[in-house]
């Protein structure tokens, strides 16, 4: 029997999240006959899926202190099939009156995941409008566990004592505690913005917000806007900006930016008029942007798509799970910290 309890001592367990990870992880859990605890700081299902039109205070999100606001845009849609997206027992199935589309919009995706937990009576489960501030080991195994050892039963004796952890959420102002033989942590990676390191960013009199921020085209119309990134966020929003923005400028690394090739994400924008540049090297404080070419502009607004970078602020694990380098570790399959399973475990970690 390990320290952490097997699986046989895991009677109740904790799930941080009520998005994609989060709602199948509880529907599993409670197939396996576990008493099941979901926590979601927004209002209903489905995690970045559960569009929202404002946006918080701070538009590159290096500050985010309130619910998740969402990340995605209006005009998104899913850039998988509906039959790749769907679970295995619970098909992402075309209902009349919807959006039919194979590649259908983020609405379709919120309803089906609403579909998903009302079928599998997961709704329950789910305390809405709770966020998790704590989540930290308790018991007297935890001292074995932090010096690494894989088994608190030093005696041979059965194990009185094993590592549990405590949740402590909060919910219209109110703080609760709650003490778990096991946490899944499904919180996902869209959360903390990845910002581009520019020189003379600071004092740049332009307007920069991060794609977590971006919903609409319009707050954009007739600016000249520089896009960082050569991804799918950068390329989608960049198409969108085409129909109201009077320059679209994408920056890139060098790789992607080779004399004559203009392709992007499998598509032609030389053709579609987007202007393609290397990474930006300087930004005064006049409204001047330079390149790495020696090129320069003068722009407007940027829009960093310059990706996310994994956060748990409120997971303690005595310095046992990391991230470095943008990388949760260490993890078996993705999932389970060596020394902390199974009463901790993470879902939807891999990105790609």
């Amino acid at each position: 029997m390990s320290s952490n309890g097997g699986f046989d001592e895991i009677k109740k367990v904790g799930v941080i999240g009520a998005g994609a990870a989060g709602l199948v992880a509880a529907k599993e859990l409670q197939r396996e006959g576990f008493e099941v605890v979901v926590y979601e700081q927004n209002a209903d299902v489905g995690g970045i899926w559960l569009y929202n039109p404002d946006i918080e205070d701070d538009p590159l999100g290096l500050e985010i202190v309130g619910p998740n606001q969402g990340t995605i845009y209006e005009s998104l849609r899913t850039n998988l099939t509906r039959e790749v997206m769907g679970y295995m027992d619970y098909p992402f199935l075309v209902k009349e009156g919807r959006d039919p589309r194979r590649f259908p919009g983020h609405e379709e995706i919120s309803l089906y995941l609403k579909d998903f937990a009302r079928h599998f009576n997961l709704v329950e489960l789910i305390r809405f409008n709770t966020k998790v501030e704590y989540v930290g080991m308790v018991g007297k195994c935890q001292e074995w566990v932090m010096n690494g050892e894989r088994d608190c039963d030093m005696d041979g004796d059965p194990m009185d004592e094993r590592v549990q952890w405590v949740v402590r959420a909060t919910s219209s102002g109110t703080v609760e505690e709650e003490v778990f033989d096991a946490v899944v942590v499904c919180n996902g990676h869209y959360r903390q913005p990845a910002i581009a390191e520019i020189p003379g960013a600071q004092k740049w009199p332009g307007k920069q917000i991060h794609s977590y921020s971006y919903r609409v085209s319009e707050p954009f119309f007739n600016q000249v806007v520089v896009i960082i990134g050569s991804s799918l966020s950068a390329c989608d929003i960049s198409l969108d900006l085409k129909m109201v923005a009077k320059e679209v400028h994408l920056s890139m690394r060098s790789k992607y930016t080779k004399p004559g090739q203009h392709i992007f994400m499998g598509i032609d924008v030389h053709k579609l008029g987007v202007h393609v540049h290397p990474m930006i090297t300087l930004l005064d404080e006049n409204g001047t942007m330079v390149f790495e070419d020696g090129s320069s502009i003068v722009a407007d607004s940027i829009i960093h798509c310059t990706g996310y970078s994994y956060s748990f602020p409120f997971l303690d694990t005595k310095g046992i799970v990391k991230v470095e380098d943008n990388c949760v570790r260490p993890l078996y399959e993705h999932i389970f910290p060596p020394l902390l399973a199974p009463s901790l475990s993470f879902v939807g970690i891999p990105k790609k």
